[in-house]
Protein backbone atom coordinates (compact mmCIF):
# COMPACT_ATOMS: atom_id res chain seq x y z
CA UNK A 1 0.00 0.00 0.00
CA UNK A 2 1.29 3.56 -1.21
CA UNK A 3 0.03 6.65 1.52
CA UNK A 4 -0.49 9.69 -0.57
CA UNK A 5 -0.15 13.14 1.30
CA UNK A 6 -0.23 16.57 1.03
CA UNK A 7 0.45 19.22 2.79
CA UNK A 8 2.61 23.08 3.86
CA UNK A 9 5.71 23.16 4.76
CA UNK A 10 7.11 25.73 7.60
CA UNK A 11 8.47 27.99 4.40
CA UNK A 12 4.34 27.81 3.14
CA UNK A 13 5.45 25.85 -0.02
CA UNK A 14 2.75 23.02 -0.70
CA UNK A 15 4.00 19.96 -1.48
CA UNK A 16 2.24 16.43 -2.38
CA UNK A 17 4.33 12.86 -2.12
CA UNK A 18 3.84 9.93 -0.60
CA UNK A 19 4.70 8.91 3.17
CA UNK A 20 7.03 6.38 3.81
CA UNK A 21 8.08 6.20 7.55
CA UNK A 22 7.70 9.57 9.43
CA UNK A 23 8.92 11.56 6.31
CA UNK A 24 6.95 12.72 2.95
CA UNK A 25 8.74 12.26 -0.10
CA UNK A 26 7.61 14.52 -3.18
CA UNK A 27 6.77 14.25 -6.26
CA UNK A 28 6.49 15.60 -9.07
CA UNK A 29 2.51 15.26 -9.49
CA UNK A 30 -0.08 13.50 -7.63
CA UNK A 31 0.54 9.32 -9.02
CA UNK A 32 4.00 10.71 -10.34
CA UNK A 33 6.46 8.28 -9.71
CA UNK A 34 9.15 11.36 -10.13
CA UNK A 35 10.81 12.69 -7.24
CA UNK A 36 10.17 16.76 -6.24
CA UNK A 37 13.12 17.35 -4.05
CA UNK A 38 14.09 15.93 -0.60
CA UNK A 39 12.13 14.34 2.19
CA UNK A 40 10.47 16.28 4.54
CA UNK A 41 10.05 14.83 8.22
CA UNK A 42 5.72 14.33 8.51
CA UNK A 43 6.70 16.73 11.76
CA UNK A 44 7.18 19.70 9.68
CA UNK A 45 3.89 19.37 7.45
CA UNK A 46 0.52 20.91 8.01
CA UNK A 47 -1.60 18.17 6.38
CA UNK A 48 -4.24 19.18 3.58
CA UNK A 49 -6.89 17.38 1.59
CA UNK A 50 -4.96 14.84 0.19
CA UNK A 51 -6.13 16.25 -3.67
CA UNK A 52 -7.34 19.58 -4.67
CA UNK A 53 -9.89 18.15 -6.86
CA UNK A 54 -11.16 19.72 -10.26
CA UNK A 55 -14.35 17.93 -10.42
CA UNK A 56 -15.98 17.25 -6.31
CA UNK A 57 -19.07 14.44 -6.73
CA UNK A 58 -21.03 13.06 -4.22
CA UNK A 59 -23.46 10.04 -5.00
CA UNK A 60 -27.02 9.29 -3.21
CA UNK A 61 -28.64 5.99 -2.63
CA UNK A 62 -25.62 3.77 -2.93
CA UNK A 63 -25.72 1.95 -0.24
CA UNK A 64 -28.52 -1.29 0.51
CA UNK A 65 -28.93 -0.79 3.90
CA UNK A 66 -30.35 2.72 3.29
CA UNK A 67 -32.24 2.62 0.09
CA UNK A 68 -34.19 -0.66 1.62
CA UNK A 69 -34.99 0.79 5.16
CA UNK A 70 -36.31 3.97 2.90
CA UNK A 71 -38.21 1.87 0.68
CA UNK A 72 -35.97 3.21 -2.25
CA UNK A 73 -35.29 1.72 -5.45
CA UNK A 74 -31.64 0.59 -6.49
CA UNK A 75 -30.35 2.97 -8.79
CA UNK A 76 -28.95 1.19 -12.11
CA UNK A 77 -26.88 4.48 -12.88
CA UNK A 78 -25.31 7.06 -10.29
CA UNK A 79 -27.29 9.31 -8.62
CA UNK A 80 -24.92 12.23 -8.33
CA UNK A 81 -24.46 16.16 -7.50
CA UNK A 82 -21.48 18.42 -7.54
CA UNK A 83 -19.71 20.03 -4.36
CA UNK A 84 -17.96 23.26 -4.71
CA UNK A 85 -14.67 23.38 -4.19
CA UNK A 86 -14.50 25.61 -1.82
CA UNK A 87 -16.19 23.31 0.51
CA UNK A 88 -13.07 21.03 0.65
CA UNK A 89 -11.82 20.82 3.94
CA UNK A 90 -8.48 18.86 5.55
CA UNK A 91 -7.10 17.02 8.72
CA UNK A 92 -7.65 19.14 11.96
CA UNK A 93 -9.23 21.95 10.12
CA UNK A 94 -12.63 23.88 11.93
CA UNK A 95 -15.79 23.93 9.96
CA UNK A 96 -18.13 26.56 10.57
CA UNK A 97 -21.81 25.98 10.36
CA UNK A 98 -23.75 28.91 8.79
CA UNK A 99 -26.91 29.92 10.78
CA UNK A 100 -28.15 29.45 7.03
CA UNK A 101 -27.49 26.21 7.18
CA UNK A 102 -29.81 25.41 9.58
CA UNK A 103 -30.03 21.48 10.76
CA UNK A 104 -26.28 20.23 9.71
CA UNK A 105 -25.78 16.20 9.32
CA UNK A 106 -22.51 14.26 9.44
CA UNK A 107 -22.15 11.38 6.05
CA UNK A 108 -19.14 9.30 6.23
CA UNK A 109 -17.75 7.84 3.52
CA UNK A 110 -15.88 6.54 0.91
CA UNK A 111 -13.85 9.04 -1.77
CA UNK A 112 -12.42 7.21 -4.91
CA UNK A 113 -9.75 9.64 -6.54
CA UNK A 114 -8.84 9.50 -9.90
CA UNK A 115 -5.67 8.69 -11.08
CA UNK A 116 -5.82 8.65 -15.27
CA UNK A 117 -8.27 10.80 -17.45
CA UNK A 118 -10.83 9.15 -18.79
CA UNK A 119 -14.08 8.85 -20.83
CA UNK A 120 -17.02 6.31 -21.94
CA UNK A 121 -14.56 4.14 -20.20
CA UNK A 122 -15.55 -0.28 -19.73
CA UNK A 123 -15.09 -1.06 -15.99
CA UNK A 124 -11.96 -2.95 -16.54
CA UNK A 125 -10.37 0.80 -18.06
CA UNK A 126 -12.52 2.58 -14.91
CA UNK A 127 -10.78 0.43 -12.34
CA UNK A 128 -7.43 1.04 -13.42
CA UNK A 129 -7.80 4.44 -13.48
CA UNK A 130 -8.43 4.49 -10.24
CA UNK A 131 -5.67 5.72 -7.76
CA UNK A 132 -7.29 4.90 -4.31
CA UNK A 133 -9.43 5.65 -1.62
CA UNK A 134 -9.54 7.91 1.09
CA UNK A 135 -12.03 9.18 3.95
CA UNK A 136 -14.77 11.99 3.32
CA UNK A 137 -17.33 13.39 5.52
CA UNK A 138 -20.08 15.27 3.11
CA UNK A 139 -21.95 17.68 5.70
CA UNK A 140 -25.19 18.02 4.63
CA UNK A 141 -28.00 20.86 5.56
CA UNK A 142 -31.03 19.02 5.86
CA UNK A 143 -33.22 22.71 6.05
CA UNK A 144 -31.31 24.02 2.67
CA UNK A 145 -32.26 20.55 0.73
CA UNK A 146 -35.69 20.23 1.66
CA UNK A 147 -36.02 24.05 1.69
CA UNK A 148 -37.84 24.18 -1.22
CA UNK A 149 -40.66 21.36 -2.44
CA UNK A 150 -40.32 22.01 -6.51
CA UNK A 151 -36.16 21.57 -6.44
CA UNK A 152 -33.82 19.66 -3.78
CA UNK A 153 -31.05 21.49 -3.14
CA UNK A 154 -28.11 19.31 -3.06
CA UNK A 155 -25.36 21.24 -4.09
CA UNK A 156 -26.43 24.02 -2.48
CA UNK A 157 -26.87 21.69 1.05
CA UNK A 158 -23.27 20.58 0.26
CA UNK A 159 -21.14 23.52 -0.56
CA UNK A 160 -21.05 25.25 2.28
CA UNK A 161 -17.21 26.41 3.14
CA UNK A 162 -15.56 23.47 4.71
CA UNK A 163 -18.54 20.57 4.24
CA UNK A 164 -16.65 18.34 2.35
CA UNK A 165 -13.97 16.91 4.52
CA UNK A 166 -10.95 15.16 2.87
CA UNK A 167 -8.00 12.84 4.12
CA UNK A 168 -5.64 12.16 5.55
CA UNK A 169 -4.54 10.42 2.83
CA UNK A 170 -4.92 8.72 -0.21
CA UNK A 171 -4.29 4.86 -0.31
CA UNK A 172 -3.32 2.53 -3.00
CA UNK A 173 -3.82 -0.99 -3.03
CA UNK A 174 -6.75 -1.46 -0.90
CA UNK A 175 -9.92 -3.70 -1.51
CA UNK A 176 -12.45 -1.82 -1.12
CA UNK A 177 -14.56 -4.52 -0.58
CA UNK A 178 -12.85 -5.08 3.13
CA UNK A 179 -13.36 -1.57 4.33
CA UNK A 180 -16.09 -0.39 7.07
CA UNK A 181 -16.41 3.18 7.60
CA UNK A 182 -17.14 4.58 10.75
CA UNK A 183 -17.76 8.29 12.41
CA UNK A 184 -16.94 9.28 15.55
CA UNK A 185 -18.40 12.09 17.20
CA UNK A 186 -16.58 13.31 20.33
CA UNK A 187 -15.08 10.02 20.55
CA UNK A 188 -18.05 8.02 20.37
CA UNK A 189 -19.19 5.78 17.65
CA UNK A 190 -22.08 7.33 15.95
CA UNK A 191 -22.18 5.13 12.70
CA UNK A 192 -20.62 2.24 10.96
CA UNK A 193 -21.24 -0.14 8.13
CA UNK A 194 -19.59 -1.87 5.31
CA UNK A 195 -18.34 -0.09 2.09
CA UNK A 196 -18.85 -3.99 0.82
CA UNK A 197 -22.55 -2.88 1.18
CA UNK A 198 -22.51 -0.60 -2.44
CA UNK A 199 -24.76 -1.05 -4.64
CA UNK A 200 -22.60 0.19 -7.20
CA UNK A 201 -19.25 -0.91 -7.17
CA UNK A 202 -16.28 1.94 -7.28
CA UNK A 203 -15.43 0.51 -10.81
CA UNK A 204 -19.30 0.62 -12.07
CA UNK A 205 -18.97 3.88 -10.40
CA UNK A 206 -16.38 5.46 -12.57
CA UNK A 207 -17.35 3.81 -15.78
CA UNK A 208 -20.77 5.02 -15.85
CA UNK A 209 -20.45 8.40 -14.81
CA UNK A 210 -17.32 9.05 -17.40
CA UNK A 211 -20.14 7.95 -19.60
CA UNK A 212 -21.71 11.22 -18.58
CA UNK A 213 -18.53 13.40 -18.38
CA UNK A 214 -14.73 13.15 -18.60
CA UNK A 215 -13.08 12.25 -15.43
CA UNK A 216 -9.91 14.15 -14.94
CA UNK A 217 -6.40 12.93 -12.39
CA UNK A 218 -7.61 14.15 -8.98
CA UNK A 219 -11.25 14.27 -9.67
CA UNK A 220 -12.85 12.99 -6.35
CA UNK A 221 -15.97 10.79 -6.34
CA UNK A 222 -17.78 10.36 -2.67
CA UNK A 223 -19.72 6.90 -2.82
CA UNK A 224 -22.40 8.14 -0.62
CA UNK A 225 -23.22 7.19 2.91
CA UNK A 226 -25.66 4.54 4.81
CA UNK A 227 -27.47 4.12 7.77
CA UNK A 228 -25.99 6.35 11.02
CA UNK A 229 -26.05 10.03 9.64
CA UNK A 230 -27.21 12.74 12.30
CA UNK A 231 -27.00 15.66 13.08
CA UNK A 232 -24.35 17.95 14.62
CA UNK A 233 -23.54 21.24 16.57
CA UNK A 234 -21.34 23.71 16.82
CA UNK A 235 -18.43 22.48 19.40
CA UNK A 236 -18.26 18.99 18.58
CA UNK A 237 -15.11 16.86 17.07
CA UNK A 238 -16.26 14.54 13.72
CA UNK A 239 -13.97 12.37 12.29
CA UNK A 240 -14.49 9.99 9.55
CA UNK A 241 -12.03 6.61 10.17
CA UNK A 242 -11.44 4.18 7.32
CA UNK A 243 -8.91 1.36 8.26
CA UNK A 244 -6.08 1.22 6.12
CA UNK A 245 -6.76 5.02 5.10
CA UNK A 246 -6.76 6.56 8.39
CA UNK A 247 -8.81 9.46 10.25
CA UNK A 248 -9.60 12.32 9.52
CA UNK A 249 -11.32 15.20 11.58
CA UNK A 250 -12.66 18.64 12.30
CA UNK A 251 -13.70 20.78 14.68
CA UNK A 252 -17.26 22.33 14.28
CA UNK A 253 -17.81 25.80 15.36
Amino acid sequence: MTAWARGTTPEGATITGVIEGDHLHPRARLGADAAAGAPVPLSDVTLLPPVAPGKFIGLWNNFRAAADKAGNAYPTHPLWFLKADTSLAGPGATVTLPESAGRVVFEGELGIVIGARIRDASPEEAAAAILGYTCVNDFTSLDVLNAEPSFAQWTRAKSFDGFGVVGPVIATGLDWRELTVRVLVDGRERQSYPAADMILDPATVVSLLSRDMTLNPGDLIACGTSLGARPVKAGQVVEVVIDGIGGVAVTLA
